[in-house]
């Protein structure tokens, strides 16, 4: 990644389009590249801001993205897998998480549930093959939770308060057989949200709060186990802003088509006075909005909303 934003990668034009037609104080991307020093993560920040949009502060924590586990994770019978790793991923860090803000961030309240064991979450729905723990007890005894990361991160607003970001990206419900793997993982990616607010992982954030990131999971279509996405987006501590606005990602080749699968959800008590994703349906604005150089920036696109406090 380091090496094609120093080439001036035609993709990273388009991002930086985007970012600046919509100019967001916070911008939460997935499928960023994790490195230990965030050089990768800074390159993109300096050439977000040769667009015209600074951010003065750049946080990422280490993925579970191409972890290592020295297990066979998926049941194929090999070691050392891409999707052996505690999250897929060619590499480590392979498409990660990353945070660009205007405001600074309160490191000393950072939560990281990334390392937490898949089975030690309440109410946890682990893989049953054949009466049997799938794909074996060891792989289940070493198995995290997250794809790549769950993160509480609070943000000192400009009056002084704090607001804590909610940030996640979810492995897909798919490429797994019939004992569901990846399908049961997604729900309880999901759904880890709902642990935390209820206390079962320490203290809950206080309001106000923003649970944002990629679920890879449509509430109405699509494959996966929607219970866990329409139980999140229904849940009273939550708001919806984005509830008619359609799809967020175009899988239309090949399919399943367009989905929603990409979430802002503020906590009930901001108000939100817009909102919306940026997903033009002219092609002539198409073209001038989202493509660069004929390369679109994403088949995801950018979902957003205007807080008040």
């Amino acid at each position: 990644m380091l090496r094609d934003i120093a080439r001036d990668d035609p993709q990273v034009g388009a991002i930086a389009q985007i970012v600046t037609h919509v100019a967001p104080d916070i911008l939460f991307l997935q499928g960023v590249d994790f490195d230990h020093n965030l050089t990768g993560a800074q390159a993109l920040r300096d050439a977000l801001t040769d667009a015209g949009t600074r951010y003065e502060h750049v946080f990422a924590l280490p993925p579970n993205a191409g972890l290592r586990s020295g297990l066979d994770l998926n049941g194929d019978g090999r070691l050392n897998g891409f999707a052996d790793n505690q999250g897929y991923g060619r590499f480590y860090g392979d498409g990660a998480m990353v945070l660009l803000s205007r405001w600074p961030v309160h490191h000393a309240g950072v939560q990281d549930f990334s390392g937490l064991l898949w089975r030690d979450l309440d109410g946890a729905q682990l893989p049953i093959e054949n009466g049997a723990p799938f794909p074996s007890k060891q792989a289940q005894a070493a198995q995290r939770l997250s794809s790549v990361g769950h993160w509480i991160v609070p943000v000192m607003l400009p009056d002084g308060r704090q607001l804590n970001l909610m940030m996640f990206a979810a492995g897909p419900p798919v490429f797994d057989g019939p004992e569901d793997r990846n399908g049961l993982r997604n729900a309880d990616e999901i759904r880890l949200w709902q642990v935390v607010l209820d206390g079962g992982l320490g203290l809950p954030p206080a309001p106000p709060f923003v649970v944002l990131g990629n679920a890879n999971l449509d509430p109405t279509r699509g494959e996966g186990r929607r219970a866990a996405i329409v139980n999140l987006l229904s849940d009273p501590r939550l708001q919806d802003p984005h509830a008619r606005m359609g799809p967020t990602v175009d899988w239309s080749d090949p399919t399943p088509g367009d989905l929603r699968v990409d979430y802002v959800l503020p906590s009930a008590d901001i108000t939100v006075p817009d909102a919306g994703v940026v997903w033009p349906r002219d092609p002539a604005k198409a073209d001038a909005l989202l493509m660069y150089d004929g390369i679109a920036a994403s088949r995801h696109r950018m979902v957003w909303a205007d807080l008040e406090f």
